[in-house]
C-alpha cells in the first residue's frame, strides 16, 4: 500500500497593506466581534494606537501591554485578561513577539485575531505559528495555531516611519525563505503545515528572493528617509506577506535552526531576529557547499543592506569552541529544520560551516576597507 503524498500550504484569512492602512481597523474589529482587547507595547499604545482612529469609534475595546517576552507566564497573565474582561476578539499591535504572544492566546481562547505589524522585521504576521521563548529570552518551541490569522492589516506609512534597522532585519528573514523552501523541495521534507510544498508555496518563496534582490537596497533608502515608495511596499509584502507564506507553506532549514542556536548565547540577545537568521543563512550556504556564485550574491546583498556577515555584527566579539558547541547542540535539536538539508548534519559541520561564515565575512570587510 502506497503512501498519500499529501500537499499542504497556509494563508491568512484576508491580507491588507497599504498606506494609512490602520484607518479600516475599527470596521474589522466589528465585523469579527463586540469586545476587543488590543495587546501592545508601550510605544504602539502611546504612538500609533491613537491614529487608528478607535478611540473615535463606537468600537469596544481594552488595551493590555505586552512586557517584553513571549513566555508562559506573560502568556497566562494575559490569558487571565481575556476571561475577565469578556473579550470576543484579540489584536496584536507591534513587533513579532507581540504579535505571536496575541496569536497564542487567541488560539488558546478559541477567539479570532486580527494582527497589526506595527515593523516590517519578520514574517510572524501571516503564519500559524508562533515562537515562545524562555522569560530570559532564550528559544523554547514552536506553538502551531489551529488557524492562520484572521486578518493581517498592514500601514506603510508606519512601517516607513519606524527605524530602517527592523526593514533590514526582515530582510534577513525573508532570505531566509527561498533557500530553507528549496532545501525541502530537495529533501521532500515537510513544511510548517505537515505536508510537502505546493508549487505556489515554492513559486511565492522564489518571489520573496527575487523581491529582495531588486527593491531591497531601494526600501531601505526609502525607510531612512520616511517615503512610502513603490520599492518599500514591495519589500513590505515580501517581508511579511512572500515571506510569511513561503516559509509556512515550504518549511524550514539551516537558517531559521541557527537562529533558534544562537539563542542559547546571551551576547546575541541584543540582535533582531532577522540578523541572526541572516547569518544562518550564510551558515547553511556554507554548510550545503553552495555555489560560489550564490555565496557572491548573498553576501553582497547582506553588506550592501547592513545584514550581518561576521561573528560580531550579531554580538559575538571573541567565539571559542565551547560557545559554538552550545550553539551546535541547540542548532542541531532533533526537531530542527536543519535536518531537512540533502547532506548529513553534525554538530561539528555546523561548527565548521559558521566558522567558515565569519571568516568569509570579515575576509570581504577587510577586502572593502582596503578599496
Amino acid at each position: 500500500m502506497s503512501t498519500v503524498r499529501k500537499f499542504t500550504a497556509a494563508f491568512p484569512g484576508k491580507y491588507i497593506q497599504g498606506e494609512h492602512a490602520i484607518t479600516a481597523l475599527p470596521g474589522i474589529i466589528q465585523l469579527l466581534g463586540k469586545k476587543g482587547l488590543i495587546i501592545a507595547s508601550p510605544t504602539v499604545k502611546s504612538k500609533i494606537l491613537p491614529v487608528s482612529r478607535l478611540e473615535d469609534s463606537d468600537v469596544s475595546f481594552s488595551t493590555e501591554v505586552f512586557k517584553g517576552e513571549c513566555c508562559e507566564t506573560e502568556l497566562k497573565r494575559i490569558q487571565e485578561t481575556v476571561v475577565n474582561r469578556q473579550t470576543d476578539i484579540i489584536i496584536g499591535m507591534g513587533g513579532g513577539k507581540t504579535i505571536d504572544t496575541a496569536k497564542i492566546v487567541a488560539d488558546r481562547a478559541g477567539l479570532p485575531v486580527i494582527i497589526v505589524p506595527t515593523i516590517a522585521s519578520t514574517d510572524a504576521p501571516c503564519s500559524g505559528c508562533a515562537v515562545i521563548y524562555s522569560e530570559e529570552g532564550e528559544f523554547e518551541s514552536v506553538y502551531y495555531t489551529k488557524m492562520n490569522p484572521q486578518v493581517v492589516l498592514v500601514d506603510t506609512y508606519i512601517i516607513a516611519n519606524a527605524p530602517v534597522r527592523f526593514l533590514v532585519a526582515g530582510m534577513g528573514d525573508a532570505l531566509a525563505t527561498w533557500f530553507e523552501a528549496r532545501s525541502c523541495a530537495q529533501t521532500q521534507s515537510f513544511n510548517e503545515c505537515g505536508g510537502l510544498s505546493t508549487m505556489t508555496g515554492l513559486n511565492l518563496a522564489r518571489l520573496c528572493y527575487d523581491t529582495l534582490l531588486k527593491y531591497g537596497s531601494e526600501a531601505r533608502h526609502s525607510c531612512e528617509q520616511n517615503i512610502v515608495s513603490p520599492a518599500l511596499e514591495h519589500i513590505t509584502e515580501a517581508n511579511i506577506l512572500l515571506s510569511g507564506i513561503g516559509f509556512e507553506s515550504s518549511g524550514l532549514a539551516t537558517a531559521h535552526s541557527v537562529h533558534n542556536g544562537l539563542s542559547a548565547l546571551e551576547e546575541t540577545h541584543a540582535y533582531y531576529h532577522g540578523e541572526k537568521v541572516a547569518f544562518g543563512i550564510l551558515t547553511g550556504l556554507h554548510l550545503t557547499s553552495a555555489a560560489s556564485e550564490e555565496i557572491e550574491t548573498v553576501y553582497s546583498f547582506c553588506e550592501t543592506i547592513g545584514l550581518p556577515t561576521t561573528f560580531s555584527d550579531i554580538g559575538i566579539k571573541e567565539a571559542n569552541h565551547k560557545m559554538l558547541m552550545k550553539v551546535a547542540v541547540k542548532t542541531c535539536a532533533p526537531t530542527e529544520g536543519i535536518h531537512h538539508e540533502i547532506v548529513q548534519v553534525t554538530t561539528a559541520k555546523v561548527i565548521e560551516a559558521m566558522i567558515a561564515a565569519d571568516e568569509l565575512g570579515r575576509t570581504r570587510k577587510k577586502e572593502r576597507g582596503r578599496k
